[in-house]
């Protein structure tokens, strides 16, 4: 059986974009593995991009049908479903692609540094700017270089720095290992936004060691985004800043004794706040009624939403 699982959440529209991320698989320097699909009640089924492979590579691909979860449902399915001799998990979106290697750095530095997450870089094109690399923390934080070529660092306040900004962190450019994958999964619920930062973060305070890599171990494409899909008109924004709330509270209780990482959270959850009541505002200046089911479930979870509708009201009509 092999040493390393990898698991592509799939649900995409259109041949083709399956067929690009496995062919990144199977150009692995590192071929211990095997792949484990999950068709997630995909409109357009996996079968059809898998055809593409010799039936050796076929043999090492794993599909399993369910019905649909969201991402973070269909990776805790691949979860499930992992070999037990496998030592690791290797996540790879089913529209982003590896660099070749990916996964040769990641094994070497987890077993050479004795670590349960790596995380490398991830590239992509304009639409992706917000997101930046590993190398750029050494210009911002304070880092322990562990290796130059490929450039390898752990950070003491990993969680702080995560917090401030997690944009160097994406799914298809992390490993874990066997004692943090049995251990963590995804919060399925959570699945318009934020359940890959919950994801991250519970990985990050189960492992015994994080390491991160400056070398670029992952392309992002440009397939179904759930996530960015969601525009700020639409009836589903506001799902998603709850849930983005959701998922800041339940960190705000893990990190309870560390008063760095809960400012930080607190400042991101305001903001979900401000982004949902702007979100309604906009509804009603297109004489459209407010959603007020999901306002009133999100008041009895949080109250302080009522404070910044007030604050948000006298602002308004004080200009």
């Amino acid at each position: 059986m092999a040493k390393l699982t990898v698991i592509i959440p799939f649900y995409q529209k259109e041949p083709g974009i399956l067929r690009r991320a496995l062919a990144s698989v199977f150009a692995q320097g590192f071929n211990d593995f095997d792949v484990i699909v999950v068709d997630d009640e995909s409109p357009y089924p996996p079968d059809g991009d898998l055809i593409a492979f010799s039936e050796v590579e076929q043999a090492r691909v794993r599909v399993i049908r369910q019905e649909n979860a969201g991402p973070g449902g269909a990776r805790n399915t691949g979860l499930d479903h992992v070999p037990a001799a496998s030592d690791f998990v290797a996540f790879l979106d089913s529209d982003d692609t590896w660099a070749p290697d990916h996964l040769a750095i990641a094994h070497a530095a987890m077993m050479h540094f004795s670590a349960d997450c790596y995380f490398a870089s991830i590239t992509g094109g304009d639409a992706f700017y917000y997101h930046f690399g590993v190398e750029d923390l050494e210009k911002t934080e304070t880092t322990v270089r562990l290796n130059d070529d490929p450039l390898l660092i752990e950070i003491p306040d990993l969680t702080q720095v995560m917090l401030k900004n997690w944009s160097f962190l994406h799914l298809s450019a992390m490993v874990i290992a066997r004692p943090v994958f049995e251990r963590v999964r995804f919060d399925a619920a959570l699945r318009l936004a934020a359940e890959d930062v919950l994801f991250f973060c519970d990985c990050v305070l189960a492992a015994r060691r994080v390491v991160l890599s400056g070398a670029a171990g992952a392309v992002r494409g440009e397939g179904i985004n759930i996530f960015h899909g969601v525009d700020n008109d639409s009836p589903q924004f506001l799902r998603q800043q709850f849930n983005t709330w959701v998922a800041l509270d339940r960190l705000e209780s893990r990190f309870a004794e560390r008063p760095a990482e809960v400012a930080s959270l607190r400042s991101y959850k305001q903001t979900a706040r401000q982004q949902a009541l702007w979100s309604q505002a906009r509804r009603v200046r297109h004489r459209k009624l407010p959603q007020f089911d999901m306002l009133a479930r999100w008041a009895m979870r949080d109250p302080r939403i009522l404070a910044s509708a007030v604050g948000l009201a006298v602002g308004k009509f004080s200009r």
